[in-house]
C-alpha cells in the first residue's frame, strides 16, 4: 500500500515546494538588505545567497553541477523575491506570518532532497544527512556573514537547524525503505511540525555550561601539600623560608647602630693642629 502512495505522488507538487521555498528566501534575503539599507545589487546578492546557496554548497560538495545554475526557474524566482522585498516593506505580521510558514515548509523539502540526492549517489548515512542540513540552513548562513551578522543557527533563536534534522533523518528511513516519494511528503510534514512547535513554544538549544572553579589560598595550599608539591623558590616551602627572613631582618637591625655613628660622624668639629 505504501509503495502505491508512493508512486501515486506527483514528483511536480515538490518542485512547486521547491520553488516556493526559493521565492521566500529571496524575500528574507531582500529584507535583510533593507534593514541594512544596501543598494539595489545588495538586495539581488542577499537573495540569491538566501535562496539557492544551501543547494549551491550542496552540489559542490558533492561534485556536481548546480541544478540552481542549470534551471533558470531558480534564478529568477530568487530575483521575483529581491523584487518584492525591494518594492515592499513586508513588515506587517500577516505577510511575516506567510513568509515563516513558506519558510517552514520548504525546511523539510530543502532537508530531504539534500539527503536523498546524497543516498542516490551511493553515499553512507552520515554524509546524507550532513547534506541535508547544509541544503536546508546553508543558504541562510551564507545569507547572514556576507551582511556581517553571526548566523541565527548558531544558536539564541527558535530551533533551525533541529527540525531540518529531524526531516533529513525521516527522508533517510523512507529512502532506505524505497519510499523517496512518500519520505519527501512526510519529512515536509516534520520540519513544518517541528518548527512551528519551536517556534510558538519559543524553544532554542542550551548554550555551553560554565564551569567556574573557586579555591582559596588556604585550600590550595592544602590540597598541593596534599599531593607532596612544596611552594616557593627552589622547590622549598615558604613557611621554611620565614626563620631565614626574621634572622635577615636581624642582621639589618644589628647594623643600625652602626649606620648611625658612620652618618653623625661627618657632624664632630675638626680640632685645628698646631
Amino acid at each position: 500500500m505504501f509503495h502505491e502512495i508512493d508512486a501515486a505522488l506527483p514528483a511536480e507538487l515538490f518542485r512547486v515546494f521547491d520553488l516556493t521555498g526559493v521565492f521566500c528566501n529571496g524575500i528574507i534575503g531582500g529584507r535583510l538588505a533593507r534593514s541594512k539599507r544596501f543598494d539595489a545589487v545588495g538586495f539581488v546578492v542577499l537573495a540569491i545567497m538566501s535562496a539557492m546557496g544551501g543547494g549551491i554548497m550542496r552540489d559542490v560538495m558533492l561534485i556536481q553541477v548546480p541544478i540552481a545554475l542549470t534551471d533558470p526557474y531558480y534564478i529568477g524566482t530568487a530575483l521575483a523575491g529581491a523584487l518584492v522585498a525591494f518594492l515592499w516593506r513586508m513588515d506587517s505580521r500577516p505577510t511575516r506570518g506567510f513568509v515563516w510558514l513558506a519558510d517552514s515548509l520548504v525546511l523539510g523539502t530543502w532537508a530531504a532532497t539534500g539527503a536523498a540526492k546524497t543516498l542516490g549517489l551511493g553515499f553512507g548515512i552520515l554524509p546524507a544527512l550532513l547534506m541535508g542540513l547544509v541544503t536546508a540552513v546553508g543558504g541562510g548562513m551564507i545569507r547572514d556573514v556576507a551582511s556581517g551578522l553571526v548566523p541565527t543557527v548558531f544558536g539564541g533563536n527558535n530551533l533551525y537547524a533541529t527540525p531540518a534534522a529531524v526531516s533529513a533523518s525521516a527522508m533517510i528511513v523512507m529512502y532506505q525503505l524505497g519510499l523517496p516519494n512518500l519520505g519527501m511528503l512526510v519529512a515536509i510534514v516534520f520540519g513544518l511540525g517541528f518548527a512551528g512547535l519551536a517556534s510558538w513554544r519559543r524553544w532554542v538549544l542550551p548554550a555551553a555550561p560554565e564551569w567556574q572553579v573557586t579555591m582559596t589560598y588556604t585550600q590550595m595550599r592544602r590540597l598541593l601539600k596534599f599531593h607532596g608539591i612544596k611552594l616557593g623558590r627552589g622547590g622549598t616551602n615558604p613557611d621554611s623560608a620565614g626563620p631565614d627572613l626574621d634572622s635577615a631582618g636581624s642582621d639589618l637591625d644589628s647594623a643600625g647602630p652602626d649606620l648611625d655613628s658612620a652618618g653623625s660622624a661627618p657632624d664632630t668639629p675638626n680640632t685645628p693642629t698646631c
